[in-house]
């Protein structure tokens, strides 16, 4: 476990840990109360037995403040999930994943971080191009949305 040392007061004292099976229920619903279209409970099992990078934030009290995971394939970075509990978002830990996540791609000699995006979320959308992450695509018809539709994805890498 890595504890996060940041002159921000609201993400100070946050502990870093891998995602272990015990943590899939506590991220699943972290997932589900803030995606309309969460990942499955079984999604997680399968990304921790593939061996995906995935780590989880607590804060003093142990309590979940955020996850990532990532895939690595070549020299690319995938970003697979990152989520930031309702009551820690706009505080700056998006960013803070953000910056474990290049960290986590460059140790493991990865040339960019790449990520999908629902052009719904425009709350990402803007913390990801604020960040640095520039559109590359679009994915088609790639999320679920409501009423059985699809929700096209947007594709954005950046260069570390």
């Amino acid at each position: 476990m890595t504890v996060l040392q940041d002159s921000g007061s609201q993400v100070r004292g946050l502990a870093f840990a891998p995602m272990l099976l015990a943590d899939v229920d506590e991220v699943y619903a972290l997932e589900c109360s803030v995606f309309p279209h969460p990942w499955s409970r079984a999604n997680f099992i399968e990304s921790l037995d593939s061996g995906y990078d995935a780590w989880t934030a607590r804060d003093a009290e142990g309590r979940l403040a955020g996850y990532y995971l990532l895939m690595y394939a070549v020299d690319e970075a995938h970003l697979l999930d990152v989520a930031v509990a309702a009551g820690r978002q706009r505080q700056g830990l998006g960013r803070h994943l953000l910056d474990r996540v290049g960290a986590r791609a460059r140790e493991q000699g990865m040339a960019s971080v790449l990520l999908e995006v629902r052009p719904s979320n425009e709350r990402a959308l803007a913390v990801y191009r604020r960040y640095g992450y520039r559109e590359i695509g679009r994915r088609k018809g790639y999320y679920p949305a409501h009423g059985g539709q699809r929700e096209d994805a947007i594709v954005m890498r950046i260069d570390l």
